[in-house]
């Protein structure tokens, strides 16, 4: 058994087997997600590699790092070999690389298709367990002014106060804005409500001469937009 241990352990590996040696020969793209989280982890246990600790949490999740970045330190930690320390340095990389997505959009500051709304609000909403409605104030050029966070609710509906949105859109002196929240159930398709509160808030603007160029609900990976199909 004590052979066993020892063999399994990452130091006894060939070096281009093992993450970190991996990593600065092929580069980042030739590790698999768990051989970079691995990375993170720093250690198993004694039964246990980094890796193969890595593999067991990514299979709880199916292996998907959506779902994983969901993960509380508490759920973390229940995994044998996963302290507080493994866990804040695993949520924290995850959270960097979701600051990262939003960046690069911010970067662009124009918005040109649902598709630049998506990838700007996915970071912050497709991975909240709870439903959030916000706001994307626009100038005349498209490009972002800001955002502004207008209701959040439960599992199924956020409470949207329609009156907020129209004050901030006035305060921001917005010449457009998008609707955008997320389905935490992943099911994108809007509800009878959606539809009404996005033909309200569209009529509504129309009287204060901004525009509602778009409603954008997010599900994990997907989304579903409004004005692509014909709904605005």
């Amino acid at each position: 058994m004590a052979e066993a241990n020892k063999t399994n352990t990452i130091r006894n590996w060939s070096e281009d087997d093992r993450p970190r040696e991996k990593f600065l020969k092929k580069g980042r793209g030739a590790l698999s997600d768990a051989e970079l989280l691995a990375i993170l982890m720093g250690s198993g246990s004694i039964n246990e590699s980094a890796v193969d600790l890595s593999k067991r949490i990514l299979k709880d999740v199916s292996n998907n790092l959506l779902h994983l970045s969901k993960l509380d330190i508490a759920t973390l930690t229940k995994h044998k070999g996963v302290g507080t320390v493994k866990a804040v340095t695993l949520l924290a990389a995850l959270e960097l690389g979701r600051r990262r997505r939003e960046a690069e959009v911010i970067e662009k500051k124009e918005i040109r298709s649902s598709k630049d709304v998506f990838e700007y609000m996915q970071a912050e909403l497709s991975e909240k367990l709870y439903e959030e409605f916000w706001v994307i104030h626009l100038n005349v050029a498209n490009k972002i002014i800001n955002k502004n966070q207008i209701g959040e609710g439960g599992l199924s509906q956020a409470v949207v106060d329609v009156r907020r949105i129209f004050k901030l859109a006035l305060e921001n002196n917005a010449a457009s804005i998008i609707l955008c929240h997320n389905h935490p159930s992943g099911n994108i398709k809007p509800s009878e409500n959606d539809i009404i509160l996005t033909n309200k808030i569209k009529n509504g603007a129309e009287t204060l001469n901004i525009k509602v160029l778009d409603h954008i609900i997010i599900g994990e990976e997907k989304y579903f937009s409004f004005a692509d199909e014909g709904k605005l």
